[in-house]
């Protein structure tokens, strides 16, 4: 196996910004996600695999100081001309065997180990305990969570008010009942655990974010968990006193207009807001009365307006 500046494209004299920027590019070619001619087929992408897994366990190597100096120690040590071993004994068997021959065994067999994916074997190398923890590295390395998918759902106000379910289309055609949380606000994200994007190399799936958007109510306006709700009502019914129907999130209910109101009067609906999960106490409604006269014209009402000396001595701008 060659050298790790080797298989960067480096010396050893590179800094750790070069070893960066070379590992980074070679990774960008050689990653299997990257896309492959179709044309080299599949013995091209093994091959890339194979070089990618090399890449990274030089880079792995190189990009720690203190282990990148220790190899360089031993690859100094091993490389420098050292002296001639004296003869040997006449008739004794002898066998020679040169630095640089002992280097490039000694490099081979550290990167060999590096990409064992059998048992881990014991070796007596001075680089046994440096590469502890680095075997099957370019393995691990193409294991990766998938990604997190974010998705919009509309809800009517009434659904974000009260809770419920909602059906929502993921990706691949796939079909899920969403729970919608009593009370969830505007922007509010859902977690659906793995059903985001699927997983590399046996790793687990992302995660669908759900981010609720919430339709506006032709009557209601929600404030915290108390709603408010602005009603109508006639002359007769504001001077007279009446009981009428008003709406609320979780249907009508009976309300008591007092004798004498008037537009901006607001009455309260206690426990008619929003109940939220957890126990909390529910929130209340607010009914804000608006005056409003008849669009056609009246004679009478017109001729009794003329005449209310009352009506006509009252001032409503007087603190203006």
């Amino acid at each position: 196996m060659r050298d790790p500046y080797e298989i960067l494209g480096l010396t050893p004299a590179a800094g750790s910004a070069e070893i960066k920027s070379a590992y980074r590019r070679l990774a960008k070619r050689l990653h299997p996600d990257a896309q492959i001619n179709p044309a080299e087929g599949h013995a091209a992408g093994a091959e890339a695999q194979t070089r990618f897994q090399e890449v990274t366990a030089a880079y792995n190597l190189l990009k720690d100081a203190s282990a990148r100096a220790r190899f360089d120690a031993e690859r100094h040590r091993r490389t420098r001309p050292q002296a001639r071993p004296a003869p040997a004994a006449k008739g004794a068997p002898f066998e020679e065997a040169t630095a640089s021959g002992s280097a490039r065994k000694t490099t081979e067999h550290i990167f060999e180990a590096t990409f064992n994916a059998g048992p881990e074997k014991h070796s007596e190398t001075p680089f046994s305990e440096l590469f502890q923890g680095l075997r099957g590295a370019g393995k691990r390395v193409f294991r990766a969570r998938g990604q997190d998918q974010t998705y919009r759902l509309p809800v009517s106000f009434l659904e974000a008010a009260c809770g419920g379910k909602k059906r929502i289309a993921l990706g691949g055609g796939k079909v899920l009942d969403v729970r919608i949380p009593a009370g969830v606000d505007e922007g509010r994200q859902i977690r659906l655990r793995g059903q985001g994007g699927e997983g590399y190399g046996g790793a687990e799936p992302g995660d669908a974010l759900i981010e609720v958007s919430i339709e506006p109510h032709p009557h209601f306006r929600r404030e915290g968990l108390d709603i408010h709700l602005a009603l109508p009502v006639t002359l007769p019914e504001a001077v007279l006193g009446t009981k009428v129907d008003v709406p609320t999130i979780s249907g009508p209910v009976n309300l008591t207009i007092p004798k004498g109101a008037n537009t901006g009067t607001r009455l309260r609906l206690k426990g008619r807001g929003i109940t939220p999960e957890g126990g909390a106490a529910p929130g209340d409604q607010y009914v804000t009365l608006e005056l409003v006269l008849p669009d056609v014209q009246d004679d009478e009402l017109r001729d009794f307006a003329a005449s209310w000396a009352a009506g006509l001595s009252h001032d409503p701008r007087r603190n203006f």
